[in-house]
Parts: C-alpha cells; structure tokens; sequence
C-alpha cells in the first residue's frame, strides 16, 4: 500500500504530465475507410488511426493530443469531446445474431451501432429508420443510437423521398401555428387588404408558365411607348398576408426555399397561401408587388418603380402557347386568345429580344444546356425522362425577370440594408492554373484580370470564340466559385452584373420573399425583422441542404431508372473529369455516369490545368465536351452512381 507521501507525490506526477501535454482543438474529418483526420483549429490535419476514429463521430469538435509513431510521422489521441454536431441520422435496420444494429446511410460513419432492446421501435431487419445517438462512442468506441422512427423498405413506393426527407431533417408537415393562420385566411382576406391599392385590375396582364404548375410567381405585361417599351411584372405579395415575425414566416426561413422533388414538391409556403390565395391564378383578384420599368429601344434600362397593387391575370398561358404565338403559328388556342393579350405578347417578345441583345452585348449569357423532365410511375419511379428544350417564351421570361431583378439590386444598392446575390467568379484556389491554361493555349487572353467584373466578362466572352485544342470556356465553368447571399452589393461575375439580387419567387424561395420585406419597408415603412449574419449563414445553410436533398433524390431515382438500360451503345460528351475516370452525359435523357480509369487499357495522368486524362504513353486524351459513346455496366448502390463502359472503337477524338 502506498503511504500519503506517495499517493501525493502519484498526483503530482499527473498534475505535472497534463500540464505539460499539448493539446489541440480542432473537428473530426471522416473518409471512405475506417481512419479518419482532425482538422486542427491551427489550419493543419491530424491523422486519426481506425481505434481512435471507432470513438468519434463525423463533424466532432474534440481535444486530441498528437504523438510521434515513427520518426516524421505522427497520429492523435481522442482526450476530450467538446461538442457533437452529429445527433440524428438514417441507415438500415441489420439483425446479426442477438445483436441489433443500424448501419448509418452518413457518410464517413463507417460503423454498425447498436440498438438496445427498449429503443428498437419494432422495427423489421432491412427497414429505414431514422434514429438518435442514444449514448456517444468517446468512451469505448461503442455507441448505441434509438429508433426515433421507422421510414420503410426498400421498394415500397414513395420510399425514396421519405428516405430522403428523414435524411436531411426536412419537414414534410406543417406546426400547428401556421396551419392555423393558414385555415384563417380566405378570398375576404385578399380584398381587405386590397383597398388600400392600387387597382391595376384592368390591366391585361398574363402568366406564363408549365401547365403543372400552381404557384405562379409572376405575371407580365408590356406596351410600347415613344423611347421604346413600358414592362410591367406584377410578383405575387405573399408578404402582405404573413405579419413579421410570425410562425409562418419563421417556417418559411427555417425551410428556405420549396425544393422541387420529382413527382411531389415540398413548399416553402402551406398550399392554401402558395396555390391559391398568393398565386397570381388567372380571372382572380391577387395582391401584387408591381415593378414597372422603362426598356430602352436598345435594351438598356430606364426609369423604374415599385407598386403597391391589386391584379387580376387574364390568363395562365404555356410556354408552348405563347412561343406558337411568337412564331407566328395559328391554331385554337392561339385564335381564341384577346386582342389585348396577343398584342401584349408581341411587345413582351421585342422587349426580351432587347434585353438579351443588352445583356449579349454588355453582360453574360448562360448557355441553354439540355434540361429533361422525369416523369413518375404509380410506384413514384421514373418512367420515362422527356428533353425540355428550352423555346422563345421561356426567354422571354427570363429575361422579363432578370430585368425587374435588376431593378430591385438597384433600388437595394440606395439603401443602409439590402441582400444582394454576389459572384465571385472564378475560385481563388484555381487562378495558378486557370493563369497556365491562358498562357499555354490563350496567350492573348493571359493578360486579362479575371478577379475584376470587367476581365472576367471578357474572358469569358472570348474564351467562347478562341478557338484551341482544349474547350477553354468549359473548362473556366467548370472552376467558378459558388454564389453567395450578402447584405452589401458585390458584383454577380456569372452574369456579369455590376449588382443582383432577386424578389421574383417570394413563394418560393425566402430570400426573395426578404427582399420585398427590404423594399416596402424603404417605401412605405412596413416593419420587417432584420436578418442577422448569423440568419444570413443558416438561410444559405439550408438552402444548400436544399439542393443536396433534390439532387439526392433525383439520383436515387435515376440509379433505379439506369437499371432498365439494357445493353444497347449510348452517344453522349464528357461532363466532368477527376484523376480516375470520367462522367459522361447521354444524349438523349440526360443521364450521368462514370467511366473509371481502371476499365480503360493503359494508364492515364490527370492534367489540374486543362483537365484532361493524358494516356502516359500513347498519348490518348479525354476532355470536357468530347463526344463518346458508352454502354451501361452497373449502380453502385452505396454511391448511388452509374457506371459505363467505353465503347473501343467509337470514341471522337477531341476537338482542336
């Protein structure tokens, strides 16, 4: 037994050996295997060995120290959890033996965990579920999670959206409080509020949409005038009938933004307010923030103003309808429309014909890239996927929008507070190599500064019509920062405007809706509850999570869809490159797959600058936009990826 001096002198010794670790703060980093990294608060990673990563979680704010396990190479040692960001999570139901586990769908838990008997939840081996960390792995390495819910089974219809919803925590219903401001409001509420407006009720303006859709943002009108035209985009007020601060509006900046789910999209609004009382349906009265504007024979924009008031749309025409209109061509529909809505369509087209030779000529122009429609059986799988090939009426919606957006970046840019869309333009972290692409196969347009609005527009406009042996303009798309939100004015580098914002989906999306907030609060002192930067990050946060979910679920389907391909040689181009392989995207339904380096004879190099796969010694190349034909060889279903085969012999060389 040890005597008192001892055990002190024992105390000591810990005392002094904690003192004198170094310890470090920093997050956990998963990857593909069972080890893992701590991105050190310092800027640098620490390696984590499987037995230290087995007690941590992905995204976990921890204290490790770091030890020398031979000369030059280190690893950490989990001391302390700080903060676990990682509460909830999907995966599938496993019985194994006695034992019962949920093996997580998150990426980077590459674990089994455990479920104990009183938090199973009856759930049946192969069921999704969606569960909770019930006690954290920091102590042993062996957590436990509970079943909160059982989402399904794999194969049931509808399970992948709900799959999907359980894994980005998004809610498919709505709280109490806002269904019942929902239930309160009716046509009665619509006129109330009417009368203090302007009546624009005359005007004959029309929205232009899909058939399917039912929550119409906008409706359009225009006429001509001594300088050019008067455009008029009356944008649904969702704002007039939801009080500041309220539960509804809270909801609404909690989900962001409606994401568009193939078959049944999740709103950011409840329907009574998104399809109905706020969306401009035809021959009803709606409430409207107007922005009329003077269009310029040249296309330049004039004067603007904002607008209080009540319409009433004279239609809701199809893009099919109004490009038919455009084109000239007579039929029914196209007969039995008013004279006043025929000829507003006609200036509507010479006003967006103008817009986009301004915008041509002063600004940037997205490439019309082949969209495609999924259509959904009675299982709520993809039955079919159709070309949405975009026509006239779908540009001159566009360009009717980017136009009143333009106005309200304008009006937002006079005043203490706005929120703006910026765009950086090209990523900082690819300059070095974007500047040896130019040097190399542009030299002319080396000299150009791509950081400035100016340099970049010309860079981009030129690199279009520059003609080298490498596809210059897809490879600087392929190298563009994302855009942000901001509250101060910074130029939009992909559109190449000198400031952008948008208020022409408040249905939506939240930022819009914020945006009206912004402009009636200038113009006629309507309270509204400032966003803070904190706000600001978790809206874009959620936003993101939005896109995620969307292309997570679309991917799923497309994966099953892919299944059915057959064996038949499929023509597509090359979409994206990496060191090991490549992506392709077919021709005719727009599907995406991959193309591994290891199926390919020989062995390819990645090339940062141009990015190209270089055979190392017949000198054989893949690049962005080369034609190639492929034939379907399997799904990885963990990945949920596609994945092709080359055609040997009918593959275009690249473009020089």
């Amino acid at each position: 037994m040890l005597n008192a001096d001892a055990l002190s002198q024992l105390r000591q010794l810990k005392t002094d050996i904690k003192e004198s670790k170094v310890v470090l703060s920093g997050t956990v980093k998963a990857t593909t295997g069972r080890f893992g990294f701590v991105a050190l608060d310092e800027g640098r990673d620490v390696f984590l060995p499987p037995e230290e990563m087995q007690k941590v979680l992905p995204g976990d704010r921890v204290n490790i120290t770091e030890q020398e396990v031979e000369k030059g190479k280190t690893q950490g040692v989990v001391d302390e959890l700080l903060e676990s960001s990682l509460t909830t999570f999907v995966g599938r139901y496993l019985v194994k033996g006695k034992g019962h586990f949920v093996v997580p769908e998150t990426p980077g838990v590459n674990r089994w965990i455990f479920i104990p008997p009183k938090e199973r939840m009856n759930a049946r081996p192969d069921d999704f579920v969606y569960c909770q960390i019930h006690r954290h792995p920091i102590r042993d390495g062996k957590g436990q999670a509970r079943i909160v819910r059982v989402i399904g089974k794999a194969g049931e219809p509808g399970i992948e959206r709900a799959f999907t919803l359980a894994t980005f925590d998004l809610p498919d219903t709505w709280p109490e409080p806002v269904q019942q401001h929902a239930s309160t409001l009716g046509e009665e509420s619509i006129a109330a509020l009417g009368g203090s407006r302007e009546d624009l009720t005359e005007v004959p303006y029309v929205t232009i949409d899909s058939p399917g859709t039912q929550d119409m943002d906008d409706a359009l009108f225009a006429e001509p005038n001594a300088t050019g035209w008067k455009l008029s985009i009356a944008i649904a007020d969702p704002t007039a009938v939801i009080e500041p601060g309220s539960a509804a509006e809270a909801e609404a900046l909690s989900r962001a933004t409606a994401i568009y789910f193939p078959g049944e999209p999740l709103p950011m609004l409840p329907d009574t307010l998104s399809t109905r009382l706020c969306s401009l349906m035809p021959d009803v009265d709606r409430l409207a923030l107007v922005c009329n504007l003077q269009v310029n024979n040249d296309g330049s924009l004039g004067d603007y103003s904002f607008h209080r008031a009540t319409i009433r749309s004279r239609g809701k025409l199809s893009y099919e309808l109004v490009n038919n209109v455009i084109e000239g061509r007579e039929d029914d529909d196209v007969r039995a429309l008013p004279e006043t809505v025929s000829n507003s369509l006609d200036q509507l087209h010479q006003v967006a014909t103008a817009l986009r030779k301004w915008r041509r000529e002063h600004a940037l122009l997205s490439n019309d890239r082949p969209e495609f429609r999924l259509r959904l059986d009675e299982n709520k799988r993809i039955r079919q996927i159709e070309p949405a090939v975009p026509n006239e009426a779908h540009r001159l919606v566009e360009e009717c929008m980017v136009a009143a957006n333009r106005c309200a970046a304008d009006f937002l840019r006079q005043q203490e507070h706005g929120l703006f869309i910026q765009h950086p333009g090209l990523r900082d972290d690819r300059l070095d190599n974007i500047r040896a692409l130019l040097e190399a196969h542009a030299p002319a347009l080396a000299s150009l500064d791509a950081a400035s609005a100016a340099g970049f527009r010309e860079l981009m406009k030129q690199a279009e019509q520059v003609e080298a042996e490498v596809p210059l303009k897809a490879i600087l798309s392929r190298q563009l920062a994302r855009a942000e939100l901001s509250f101060s004015a910074a130029p939009h580098q992909g559109m190449g405007l000198e400031a952008y914002t948008t208020f022409t989906s408040p249905l939506r999306k939240f930022s819009d809706f914020y945006v009206h907030r912004l402009i009636k609060s200038r113009l006629w002192q309507e309270g509204h509850q400032a966003l803070s930067e904190q706000a600001l990050a978790a809206l874009q946060a959620a936003q993101l999570r939005a896109r995620q979910a969307a292309n997570s679920l679309e991917n799923w389907l497309k994966c099953e869809f892919a299944k059915g391909l057959g064996e038949e040689p499929m023509t597509g181009v090359i979409s994206r490159t990496t060191p090991a392989g490549f992506f392709v995207r077919l021709d005719d339904n727009g599907l995406e797959g991959f193309v591994s380096c290891k199926t390919l004879d020989g062995k390819y190099s990645f090339d940062p600058v141009t990015l190209r796969l270089i055979h190392n010694k017949n000198g054989r190349i893949f690049q962005l936009e080369q034609p190639v034909t492929v034939t379907f060889a399997d799904v990885d279903d963990e990945r949920k990826q596609i994945n092709f085969r080359l055609v040997a012999d009918a593959v275009d060389a690249p473009a020089s």
